[in-house]
């Protein structure tokens, strides 16, 4: 009898690449799901024996859909395969009863010893070979979609950086991309932010014909429980603040942008960290530099730390001229 096997992941690029990395010789019969309320309804529907499970998803999460399998008869096993690599998080899936947790993207040769360890899967050479999701078409390829899920693995490289070294557990989003006049930018900005003020540090970046900039964006009341997690001590002159905000920018930045350059094969050199501003309204950021956005390529993801008032913002501005190397680039990741 074939495995009922379920992939959960809100990215259709994921999905493919999940299912590519399934091995060819496992008799299986596979469905897909976009968040974990349509993963927990197929799995009320029919038997499932296996389910690959994402994490950071809209509707319902991974670890929301972890915890309410815990109350389904005959659950499936789980198989949690993140961005989020956090050893916090790698220790929260497993104490909601995740099977096992590999990090994104997954290896075949990983996947097929990890089935074989625990004895999930049995190998029969005469296994027809499980379809593709028909869900992405390659004549279709979005950008922007293939972005936000390099973005995703990026992310969660970064966070599990800056999580070590605060101890902490970082609380992650779906990353948002889109092509924005520097003018929606301000406005989607500024629609959350009204009246608060905020300090940001923008770093540029290029290699093999794409440009960006880096800013990260905080938020000036998460200063405090910044210099408490991070030792400082005294009161926080505007010296200090920057030195605080030059750390947490490395940390996140740093490693964000190496994740991102050898998922696309591509060696980042980098400028200076400057200060972009300090104690101003989201709209003096933005105008800072308004003259050389103009139209970008933005992604954006929000970093809170769970248990302190801590959030921050990381943008990554393209250059308009990045977009057709930035498509190239990243259909290698989706092509068969």
């Amino acid at each position: 009898m074939s495995t009922r096997v379920l992939i959960c992941d809100d990215s259709s690029i994921a999905r493919r690449q999940l299912a590519k990395a399934l091995p060819v010789d496992w008799d299986i019969q596979v469905d897909y799901a976009e968040n974990g309320q349509e993963a927990l309804d197929i799995i009320a529907s029919r038997p499932i024996d296996v389910l690959f499970l994402d994490l950071n998803m809209p509707v319902k999460d991974g670890y929301q859909t972890l915890e309410a399998l815990q109350h389904v008869p005959q659950a499936p096993h789980v198989f949690v395969v993140s961005g989020d690599v956090q050893p916090k998080a790698v220790q929260r899936v497993k104490e909601l009863g995740a099977s096992e947790f590999h990090k994104k993207p997954i290896r075949p040769e990983v996947m097929r010893q990890s089935l074989l360890a625990l004895n999930l899967m049995v190998s029969d050479e005469t296994a027809a070979r499980h379809s593709i999701p028909s869900d992405f078409d390659l004549d279709n390829f979005s950008v922007s979609d293939c972005l936000q899920e390099v973005s995703n693995v990026a992310m969660g490289r970064a966070a599990s950086v800056l999580a070590d070294m605060l101890n902490v557990f970082i609380k992650l989003p779906v990353p948002s991309v889109h092509i924005l006049e520097v003018s929606e930018l301000q406005m989607a900005l500024d629609y959350t932010n009204r009246g608060a003020s905020f300090s940001a540090v923008s770093q540029g970046f290029v290699g093999a014909g794409v440009a960006l900039e880096a800013l990260l964006i905080f938020n000036d009341a998460s200063f405090s429980d910044m210099a408490k997690l991070l030792g400082a001590s005294g009161n926080l002159e505007n010296t200090k603040e920057i030195e605080l905000l030059m750390d947490v920018a490395s940390v996140l930045v740093g490693p964000y942008m190496d994740a991102l350059g050898k998922q696309m094969d591509i060696d980042f050199s980098y400028g200076h960290p400057s200060l972009l501003g300090q104690h101003v309204k989201m709209d003096s950021l933005i105008s800072a530099k308004k003259a050389q956005w103009k139209r970008t390529l933005t992604v954006e993801i929000v970093y809170e730390v769970e248990n302190y008032n801590i959030c921050c913002d990381l943008l990554l501005l393209f250059t308009e001229d990045s977009v057709p190397v930035l498509e190239k680039r990243l259909s290698y990741l989706v092509e068969d």
